[in-house]
């Protein structure tokens, strides 16, 4: 079967993780496949390109004209066109032999895109239970997967301090303000006892909340180590506990199965599909938001180290968010989507 994926944009982000992963798996699986991206920026034209995939590069240099040129490009398509985001999936509406895969919740006027690019598609996939609630449209669900990131010897901290690690998209929707609140009230409770390993940038958010981010983080700069873009083994060998303090409603959470494949203590919040994938009675986790309760389940996972339930992290992340688990996943959809196009 071929199989063109058409990427949301030119940036390499959670939603192309997923992209390159179910390409490869197509290919092994031996389907014919096209990786379809922007010119503007070039991430994932590139990346296509030196992982070896016959990748096509539509020249935009922007948004609007990327949408434009590959509808363009789509009149002539052969095969099954997966559109890996909004963008394309708009871009390409009405269009025969479609896939809409969404991995944010649309808001707002993108909901009214959302449902006419759904029109004649195949399938509507979505990464959770709680985004086919949200979204409706007969979404099927199909959950992402993560690499696996080998446990290591953790790097040696500084003595009777715990580590809390932050990484991902430095931003106030992923609650990095709650964080640095919740931290500060504990080193106002116990000196020196915290401290922020963040790895990330607010590359991806705009001037005002690049503003307001540094603001947050202003109040921690004493007990905050800044990393960077670093690989996650590097960045999970460098903390104690990782905490996942999202406000915005999640629609998956692909740092949340990295530190269950870590073996790292996981603090979360009840965001969106964060309960899914954790488990609904999961012990730390605390309510999106609230500083104050932030504080409390991360001094609870600090200082009562609970190794079975990291255990039974792993033990989930195996059998459901590991690659063997999605490959299954996405293989038997494939196999589907074959059948039924005969």
């Amino acid at each position: 079967m071929k199989i063109a994926f058409a990427a949301n944009h030119g940036e390499f982000g959670g939603g192309e993780v997923m992209l390159f992963a179910m390409a490869e798996i197509a290919r092994e699986l031996g389907h014919d496949v096209t990786i379809v991206a922007s010119s503007s920026p070039r991430d994932v034209v590139r990346s296509g390109i030196e992982r070896g995939f016959r990748t096509l590069e539509i020249h935009a240099s922007s948004a609007p004209e990327y949408l434009w040129r590959l509808r363009h490009w789509d009149h002539r398509r052969q095969g099954l066109l997966w559109c890996n985001g909004l963008r394309p999936a708009v871009a390409t509406a009405g269009h025969p032999q479609r896939i809409v895969h969404l991995h944010q919740l649309p808001h707002g006027t993108q909901r009214a895109a959302a449902r006419a690019a759904a029109m004649g598609a195949r399938r509507v996939i979505v990464p959770s239970q709680f985004m086919a609630r949200e979204l409706g449209l007969g979404s099927q669900v199909l959950e992402n997967w993560s690499r696996s990131v080998p446990k290591e010897t953790r790097a040696p901290g500084m003595a009777g301090t715990h580590r809390v690690g932050f990484i991902g998209r430095v931003s106030m929707g992923k609650g990095i303000g709650v964080l640095a609140q919740a931290l500060s009230r504990l080193n106002e409770q116990q000196a020196g006892a915290y401290h922020l390993v963040l790895a990330g940038e607010t590359r991806f958010v705009d001037d005002a909340e690049r503003v307001a981010v540094e603001a947050a983080l202003a109040s921690v700069a004493g007990i905050t180590t800044r990393l960077g873009w670093i690989s996650p083994p590097e960045f999970y060998d460098q903390v104690d506990l990782v905490a996942v303090p999202s406000i915005a409603d999640e629609s998956f959470g692909l740092v949340v199965t990295e530190a269950m494949s870590a073996q790292v203590p996981l603090v979360v919040t009840d965001s969106g599909a964060i309960p899914d994938i954790v488990g609904s009675e999961y012990p730390w986790m605390a309510r999106k938001g609230d500083a104050a309760d932030l504080a409390r389940v991360i001094s609870l996972a600090a200082t009562q180290p609970a190794p079975g339930l990291v255990r039974e992290n792993h033990r989930r992340w195996q059998e459901r968010y590991s690659p063997d688990a999605g490959r299954e996943r996405f293989a038997a959809l494939l196999a589907e989507l074959e059948e039924t196009s005969r």
